[in-house]
């Protein structure tokens, strides 16, 4: 059994190990994606992203920790420069790992390991499929049109009672001064009366 066993060896001393995924690490950063095995993916993967969350802090310090290990003074300054850009808002899981099939050699599972944000397939097809409209059946589009149709008649009623309101408040405005001069024309004529 392999209970509390979280490392997966890959069949390497520890050296070589460590000295196989700083290589792995440093040209996943200089070249973007590397094709591997599933397993050496995997344990890259575990490698590689806390190097990623550490290099978003540009300090003197981060840098150190990081060369201490990539061991490669380009793959560092790439890191801190360019891929820290792209990843900057994202809160983790900057790389995926895509299956290609088995390797002809000996049947070992073979996949792509890839930095997210650089992967500009993926990135302009989930913009593409955000944009396509979906297709309704058609009473749920005559329900939406029905909709749209009442909204502009409710939006016009209360236009409507309003140009009612100002109509009948000219009237009225009109009906007071048709009073008010019959009133004042009477007034004159009884000043001139009495005098």
């Amino acid at each position: 059994m392999r209970h509390q066993k979280a490392i997966n060896h890959l069949g390497r001393t520890s050296t070589h190990r460590k000295a196989m995924l700083a290589n792995m690490a440093a040209s996943l950063i200089m070249h973007k994606r590397i094709s591997t095995t599933i397993a050496k993916a995997k344990a890259l993967r575990g490698y590689v992203e806390p190097l990623i969350t550490r290099a978003k802090i540009d300090s003197t310090h981060s840098r150190r920790v990081v060369f201490s290990y990539l061991q490669d003074k380009e793959a560092v300054t790439e890191l801190f420069r360019e891929v820290t850009v792209k990843v900057a808002d994202r809160p983790g899981g900057y790389v995926r790992i895509l299956k290609t099939g088995f390797r002809l050699g000996d049947n070992a599972d073979m996949c792509i390991i890839e930095l997210v944000d650089y992967n500009e397939n993926l990135l302009t097809s989930k913009d593409t499929t955000a944009k396509k409209a979906t297709r309704r059946r058609k009473p749920a589009a005559k329900k939406a049109t029905d909709a749209v149709a009442e909204a502009p008649v409710a939006a016009k009623a209360p236009k409507a009672k309003a140009k009612a309101k100002e109509a009948e408040a000219v009237v009225v405005d009109e009906a007071e001064v048709v009073v008010e001069k019959p009133v004042e024309e009477e007034t004159k004529e009884e000043t001139a009366e009495e005098k």
